[in-house]
């Protein structure tokens, strides 16, 4: 059985890989700022579970014509996204330094809520016959970082790509008290709820295992 990754995500890609998932990743193009602004419209702002299940959603959908290799998509699709939230507050990537140093003094020794989004389409056989998805989160505890610390941390380039301006897999890792919740969540997306979903189309999790 195939899994479609629909996004770019390096670390969704290792975290399926070192899961025994072997996924075909396939650029979804999704504009994610334009989505959200054109969801929001005459309407409140999206809650953060909202917005990355509209964006998870999209990007899955995105996809579904694609050609991979030449050949039309047979397996199941997944699309992910995730966001930070301190204070009620939405963060995505940060992009620019200024911005990820402006975030972690504001998150340091304190935590927040990381949430992502999945959505899985049955494109077996070549055709959508059923899709599933849900949000699931994970608090994170910062530790105390002192100035030094942080500029030399957002000065790796790490913070700037990544959802909340941190990782808890790589040079972030240290920074991080505790997870409270599905780590992998942290990471880029739930594992658990993944196969939960994977479960509902039918599918059974180690049916997507690639263990050569």
């Amino acid at each position: 059985m195939r899994l479609y990754l629909a996004s770019t995500s390096p670390a969704r890609l290792q975290l399926l890989r070192s899961a025994g998932v072997e996924p075909v990743a396939v650029a979804p193009g999704v504009d994610e700022e334009a989505a959200v602004e054109e969801a929001e419209s005459g309407r409140e702002r999206l809650a953060a579970s909202e917005m990355v299940q509209l964006l998870a959603r999209l990007k899955a959908e995105a996809i579904v014509s694609a050609r991979p290799g030449g050949q039309a998509i047979d397996g199941l699709i997944l699309g992910g996204d995730s966001a930070f939230v301190v204070d009620g507050e939405i963060y995505g990537k940060p992009h620019e330094p200024e911005v990820a140093l402006e975030r972690w003094h504001r998150q340091n020794g304190r935590s927040g809520e990381l949430w992502s989004g999945h959505w899985v389409i049955d494109h077996r056989g070549g055709e959508a016959r059923a899709a599933v998805g849900r949000p699931a989160s994970a608090t994170v505890e910062f530790a105390e970082l002192d100035a030094v610390e942080i500029e030399a941390y957002v000065a790796t380039g790490e913070p700037l790509a990544v959802a909340g301006a941190f990782t808890v897999d790589s040079l972030g890792g240290p920074f991080i008290r505790s997870v409270s919740g599905d780590p992998s969540t942290v990471v880029g997306l739930s594992l658990s709820t993944l196969r939960e979903l994977v479960r509902e189309l039918g599918v059974e999790w180690t049916d997507l295992w690639d263990l050569r």
